[in-house]
């Protein structure tokens, strides 16, 4: 410490370096304890140990006084993402409004819907053609030349701020493009930065490595590795050919992305989803998936984003078992995660008609600690992979493989009496599974309701579309919506005609947002409409409510297989939300609902009316209620 006082603590006011040494004397121990477990073995660990927490003071020296403003104001309310009027987006920034200065002149529709949180899906510089949509970073200091520059990205993201928006962005840090400069600089022979992945010279180890790990993109490349000719070596590629995967064993590449991460929280941005978590780390003998180095990480990057940069927080994206999911989840690791789980059992309900599996596996995994919260959405920009634990589907009387390949069947309209119009992704044709891409409107029923002209499947599938909405946005945590879904969108089927899109079903559903379509938001008789007044009245109850503050969620058995029933509350709110999962009247029994603390007579949040139990309780096909006693 008095080395970094010495080299920086002219460089501030005295009362900010104050400030900052508080926050850097409460952090660092947990900050040490990772780094050395990580790298106490290398001869030169200290110097590792300054050069790293002197990059984090120069980039909090860098840090505009707008976003410490933003840092103390934080510090007040360190779980500000848990409040009830948490709503998230996110979109393509092209697809959505061709630019980020475009994305600029959007901002009122985002706040006409009351977002407050807007991830924008990769906006980095990355290779042309194969780049796996934008998640190839040729660099994380440039944005993507077609959607303006990094200046204009600070600019969006302080107009989003000042209408209280907060931007997230992903932070590709597993692995790099292989046109990223330090690719470029190993390819040319410099042995530093070859050092920053993970090279062999023959396929000795590589062979050890891969008896132990699954393949993961098997259409791409077999394996793990990729031989390069140039340099005469396997590289560790995980994804794709043109992914290098970093090496964490070297705490220089640690540094560098400390650097690349503190650089994007000084443009603005609020909340960081780092990609890829479960495969930072590689151990031989190993899966090279989910190890304890990954957790050491991600954890002494949480402290040094503590000490740099407090304003922003992790969201962790691991597509991985739901039990490997949550260990992601903590205060001092990423405070917010994606919740695949829900989003997965959403559709599995909707296809079965039964919510056993969603029950038990929301009672089993849904608690998270103390001052963290899910992100719950019904899609997003990849596709819907059936991620959920086997003794769920058990529990419930399903066999886990036919049933998962039922959904699929289910969901790219196969299965007869389908509403579905989806299309299958990554086909597995030794075990037939696969996973489903489309957008929610067309996997919801509109789709083929439309083409049938049938009225009746029509108000079905547009009631399916808010009942998954209304749990994303009751449920604890954080509701996020794909842009395009609060309108009803459909597949687009043209994106097979682009030579860089064949055979990647997921374009299915990342069509360029339809601004004449959203012109129809305000028309109750169009679906467009429908759909979206629909999910204002959701996200308004949402927002007036303090019961649906903070991320605690009690699940409980409605009595009825076809009922979804949870409790939020607080100190002063509760209420009781039901989701009927079926497109047959339901009925549960009052008796029932008073065990739970409910009264004779509530009130419909939602549909606004007074609603009387004495007997039981009727509830409409896919119908939403969210209770709250009587005065």
């Amino acid at each position: 410490m008095p080395r970094l006082e010495q080299r920086f603590r002219g460089a501030v006011d005295e009362v900010e370096w104050l400030a900052y040494l508080e926050r850097f004397e409460r952090h660092f121990p947990r900050l040490f304890r990772r780094l050395y477990a990580l790298y106490g073995r290398h001869y030169d660990f200290f110097f590792h140990l300054e050069s790293i927490l002197a990059s984090a003071t120069e980039m909090w020296i860098a840090r505009p006084s707008e976003l410490k403003a933003l840092d103390a104001m934080r510090a007040v309310d360190p779980t500000w993402y848990q409040s009830n009027r948490m709503v998230g987006a996110m979109c393509y920034v092209d697809l959505f409004a061709g630019d980020l200065a475009g994305l600029r002149e959007r901002i009122p529709y985002l706040t006409e819907m009351g977002i407050t949180y807007l991830h924008l899906m990769p906006v980095f510089e990355s290779p042309e053609g194969d780049n796996d949509g934008g998640y190839a970073v040729s660099s994380y200091r440039n944005v993507d030349a077609r959607l303006g520059d990094m200046d204009e990205l600070a600019q969006l993201a302080t107009e989003l701020r000042h209408h209280g928006i907060s931007l997230t962005l992903d932070f590709v840090f597993n692995h790099t493009s292989d046109e990223h400069a330090w690719a470029e600089a190993a390819l040319a022979g410099d042995r530093r930065y070859q050092a920053y992945y993970r090279m062999y010279p023959d396929r000795s180890m590589p062979d050890q490595y891969e008896r132990t790990m699954p393949e993961v993109f098997t259409e791409d490349h077999p394996g793990a590795f990729t031989y390069r000719t140039g340099i005469k070596k396997w590289v560790w590629t995980t994804f794709h050919t043109y992914q290098w995967d970093l090496n964490y064993a070297n705490p220089e590449v640690f540094n560098r992305m400390l650097e690349e991460m503190l650089f994007l929280a000084n443009q603005g941005v609020e909340i960081l989803r780092l990609d890829a978590v479960a495969f930072v780390w590689k151990r031989l003998g190993t899966n090279s998936q989910n190890l304890p180095e990954a957790h050491w990480v991600i954890q002494a990057f949480n402290a040094l984003v503590k000490i740099a940069a407090p304003a922003m927080v992790f969201k962790s994206e691991a597509i991985v078992h739901p039990d490997q999911v949550r260990e992601y989840i903590g205060i001092d690791e990423c405070p917010l995660s994606y919740n695949p789980q829900l989003m997965a059992l959403l559709w599995e309900a909707l296809a079965t008609r039964d919510v056993r599996v969603l029950l038990s596996a929301m009672q089993r995994r849904f608690a998270v600690p103390e001052g963290c919260a899910w992100v719950n959405y019904v899609r997003c920009h990849d596709d819907i992979g059936w991620a959920f634990a086997d003794d769920d589907v058990i529990a419930a009387g399903f066999d886990p493989d036919p049933h998962r390949k039922f959904l699929t069947r289910f969901f790219v309209g196969e299965h007869e009496g389908s509403y579905a119009r989806g299309a299958p992704f990554q086909e597995d044709p030794v075990s037939g599974q696969a996973r489903v891409s489309g957008t929610c409107a067309s996997l919801a029923g509109v789709e083929l309701a439309l083409d049938t002209q049938d009225d009746v499947e029509l108000e079905l599938a547009i009631r399916r579309i808010l009942l998954i909405h209304g749990v994303i946005i009751t449920a604890g945590g954080i509701p996020l919506i794909y842009l395009g879904d609060e309108i009803a969108t459909l597949n687009d089927y043209g994106y097979d005609s682009q030579p860089e899109k064949v055979g990647d079903s997921r374009w299915l559903h990342r069509g360029a947002f339809d601004w004449s379509r959203a012109e129809q938001r305000r028309d109750t008789d169009q679906v467009p409409g429908r759909v979206y007044q629909g999910l204002l009245r959701l996200l308004q109850v949402r927002g007036q409510n303090q019961a649906f503050s903070r991320g605690e969620t009690e699940f409980v058995d409605s009595g009825n297989r076809h009922v979804l029933g949870f409790l939020r509350t607080n100190d002063s709110a509760t209420v009781f939300v039901l989701a009927n999962f079926s497109e047959h009247q339901q009925r549960l029994e009052a008796r029932r609902l008073r065990q739970m603390g409910m009264r004779k007579t509530m009130v419909d949040l939602f549909a606004g009316r007074t609603i009387v139990a004495t007997q039981e309780l009727l509830i409409e096909p896919y119908q939403l209620m969210i209770l709250s006693r009587s005065a």
